[in-house]
Protein backbone atom coordinates (compact mmCIF):
# COMPACT_ATOMS: atom_id res chain seq x y z
CA UNK A 1 0.00 0.00 0.00
CA UNK A 2 2.98 2.57 0.86
CA UNK A 3 4.28 1.78 -2.46
CA UNK A 4 1.28 2.22 -4.35
CA UNK A 5 0.91 5.56 -2.63
CA UNK A 6 4.28 6.82 -3.40
CA UNK A 7 4.40 6.00 -6.76
CA UNK A 8 1.10 8.16 -7.35
CA UNK A 9 2.93 10.90 -5.45
CA UNK A 10 5.87 10.77 -7.92
CA UNK A 11 3.16 10.93 -10.59
CA UNK A 12 1.46 14.03 -9.04
CA UNK A 13 4.84 15.26 -8.86
CA UNK A 14 5.62 14.55 -12.08
CA UNK A 15 2.54 15.77 -14.10
CA UNK A 16 2.70 19.30 -11.88
CA UNK A 17 6.14 19.75 -13.21
CA UNK A 18 5.55 19.34 -16.65
CA UNK A 19 2.92 22.06 -16.29
CA UNK A 20 5.09 24.46 -14.38
CA UNK A 21 8.33 23.61 -14.25
CA UNK A 22 10.13 24.82 -17.55
CA UNK A 23 13.69 23.03 -16.90
CA UNK A 24 11.66 19.72 -16.64
CA UNK A 25 9.22 20.47 -19.76
CA UNK A 26 12.08 21.04 -22.06
CA UNK A 27 14.09 18.14 -20.72
CA UNK A 28 10.68 15.82 -21.11
CA UNK A 29 10.60 17.84 -24.66
CA UNK A 30 9.10 15.98 -27.68
CA UNK A 31 10.09 12.46 -26.25
CA UNK A 32 7.81 9.36 -26.30
CA UNK A 33 8.63 7.33 -23.85
CA UNK A 34 7.04 4.67 -20.71
CA UNK A 35 8.48 3.87 -17.55
CA UNK A 36 7.22 1.04 -15.25
CA UNK A 37 8.08 0.41 -11.65
CA UNK A 38 6.52 -2.80 -10.30
CA UNK A 39 7.62 -5.29 -7.87
CA UNK A 40 8.49 -8.79 -8.98
CA UNK A 41 5.76 -10.31 -8.20
CA UNK A 42 3.76 -8.15 -10.44
CA UNK A 43 1.08 -7.01 -7.49
CA UNK A 44 2.06 -3.66 -7.54
CA UNK A 45 3.12 -1.24 -9.86
CA UNK A 46 2.81 2.26 -12.05
CA UNK A 47 3.75 3.05 -15.53
CA UNK A 48 4.69 6.33 -16.43
CA UNK A 49 3.96 7.72 -20.01
CA UNK A 50 5.78 10.54 -20.79
CA UNK A 51 4.22 11.55 -24.38
CA UNK A 52 5.68 14.81 -26.18
CA UNK A 53 6.15 16.83 -23.59
CA UNK A 54 3.10 15.31 -20.92
CA UNK A 55 2.90 12.88 -18.81
CA UNK A 56 -0.11 10.00 -17.70
CA UNK A 57 -0.05 7.34 -15.41
CA UNK A 58 -1.43 3.71 -15.79
CA UNK A 59 -1.47 2.02 -12.41
CA UNK A 60 -0.43 -1.83 -12.26
CA UNK A 61 2.56 -3.98 -13.67
CA UNK A 62 1.47 -5.93 -16.41
CA UNK A 63 1.95 -2.77 -18.87
CA UNK A 64 4.13 -2.71 -22.31
CA UNK A 65 7.49 -0.58 -21.43
CA UNK A 66 10.41 0.80 -22.64
CA UNK A 67 12.13 -0.38 -19.77
CA UNK A 68 11.12 -1.22 -15.95
CA UNK A 69 12.49 -1.20 -12.67
CA UNK A 70 11.68 -4.46 -10.88
CA UNK A 71 11.53 -4.45 -6.96
CA UNK A 72 12.28 -7.97 -5.12
CA UNK A 73 9.16 -6.87 -2.59
CA UNK A 74 7.25 -3.41 -1.53
CA UNK A 75 9.29 -2.58 1.76
CA UNK A 76 12.29 -2.63 -0.24
CA UNK A 77 11.06 -0.67 -3.22
CA UNK A 78 9.49 2.03 -0.75
CA UNK A 79 12.49 2.29 1.52
CA UNK A 80 15.00 2.79 -1.35
CA UNK A 81 12.73 4.97 -3.70
CA UNK A 82 12.12 7.40 -0.32
CA UNK A 83 16.04 7.52 0.30
CA UNK A 84 16.06 9.04 -2.67
CA UNK A 85 19.88 8.15 -3.36
CA UNK A 86 21.95 6.70 -5.77
CA UNK A 87 23.87 4.62 -3.26
CA UNK A 88 20.52 3.00 -1.88
CA UNK A 89 19.92 1.61 -5.33
CA UNK A 90 23.13 0.56 -6.22
CA UNK A 91 23.17 -1.11 -2.94
CA UNK A 92 19.65 -2.55 -3.58
CA UNK A 93 20.75 -3.73 -7.02
CA UNK A 94 23.65 -5.41 -5.65
CA UNK A 95 22.11 -7.16 -2.96
CA UNK A 96 19.72 -8.66 -5.89
CA UNK A 97 16.48 -6.77 -4.73
CA UNK A 98 16.26 -4.30 -7.70
CA UNK A 99 16.59 -5.25 -11.54
CA UNK A 100 16.29 -3.37 -14.77
CA UNK A 101 14.49 -4.75 -17.14
CA UNK A 102 14.98 -3.14 -21.15
CA UNK A 103 17.10 -0.71 -21.51
CA UNK A 104 19.30 1.10 -18.73
CA UNK A 105 19.63 4.46 -20.37
CA UNK A 106 15.45 5.08 -20.24
CA UNK A 107 16.11 4.37 -16.73
CA UNK A 108 19.15 6.78 -16.01
CA UNK A 109 16.82 9.40 -18.27
CA UNK A 110 13.97 8.71 -15.64
CA UNK A 111 16.26 9.01 -12.86
CA UNK A 112 17.52 12.23 -14.25
CA UNK A 113 13.69 13.34 -15.08
CA UNK A 114 12.83 12.89 -11.08
CA UNK A 115 15.85 14.42 -10.02
CA UNK A 116 14.97 17.84 -11.64
CA UNK A 117 11.37 17.76 -9.85
CA UNK A 118 13.34 17.13 -6.47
Amino acid sequence: MKLSFLLFVLYLKLSRAAKTNKAFRNYIGNLQLRILIKTADRKRGRLFIFDKGKVSTQRGADHKCDAALVWADPNTAFKVMLAGTDEASFLAAANGKLKVEGMAYFIQWFNDAVKLIM
